[in-house]
């Protein structure tokens, strides 16, 4: 009996054993796989990623994250923007008003999507501008970043630094940014949803999504 019950224990041993090499090396295959499609993505790639969508969605973490996935540099239009101007956002909104920033917006982006492939990160509105669109349509691989509104009230609430929500109910703002911006943004490339999962998750999605565009 004791001769039996060692057999079924090493048997039962070798089966886990088996299962679990056997999950390895699928684990391995699909990270080659992983990794060869991303040098596809990367050879074939002839312009700009772009990344839009509301404020509050994750477009800086997800932009820079797949920046780093496909070794591409990364750029935020904003922080471009407080750099050139020597300002915050939410100051350059209450000094010189929105037509303003939405020029400077455009020649920082326009500047910032000229060279060589790279991630780039816009601000909500930067779409929104005739002329800063036709930077983006066509000429980038445009990204529209999603989440629902709950995620963006949650996330918006954290940062001050949003001229925008400051006029009133942020709710009902966002609400009506979600009107005016979606069918504007229904135009990109590529869709993704920032709240679906994991950002290594998100991300992996978004190569593939990619691998299928390009």
């Amino acid at each position: 009996m004791n001769a039996l019950n060692a057999n079924r224990n090493y048997s039962l041993v070798q089966c886990v054993i088996v299962f679990y090499t056997n999950i390895m090396a699928y684990n391995k295959t699909m990270k080659n796989e992983y990794e060869q499609i991303i040098s596809s993505i990367t050879a074939r790639l002839d312009k700009p990623i772009v990344v839009i969508g509301l404020m509050g969605v994750g477009k800086t973490r997800l932009g820079r994250t797949l920046a780093d996935t496909l070794s591409l540099p990364f750029y935020d239009s904003d922080d471009a923007i407080e750099e050139a101007a020597g300002m915050r956002i939410p100051d350059i909104f209450e000094k010189f008003g929105e037509p303003y920033f939405r020029d400077g917006e455009h020649r920082v982006i326009k500047r910032l999507l000229e060279g060589e492939n790279r991630v780039l990160a816009t601000g909500g509105g930067a779409i929104m501008t005739p002329e800063t669109a036709d930077l983006i349509w066509g000429n980038t691989v445009s990204i529209w970043v999603q989440a629902s509104l709950q995620t963006m009230i949650s996330r918006t609430s954290k940062n001050s630094n949003r001229p925008l929500l400051n006029q009133g109910n942020p709710e009902e703002i966002l609400k009506a940014l979600v009107e005016a911006r979606y069918p504007t943004y229904e135009k990109a490339d590529i869709m993704i949803e920032s709240d679906a999962g994991s950002i290594e998750t998100i991300i992996e999605n978004l190569v593939y999504k990619i691998d299928a565009f390009v």
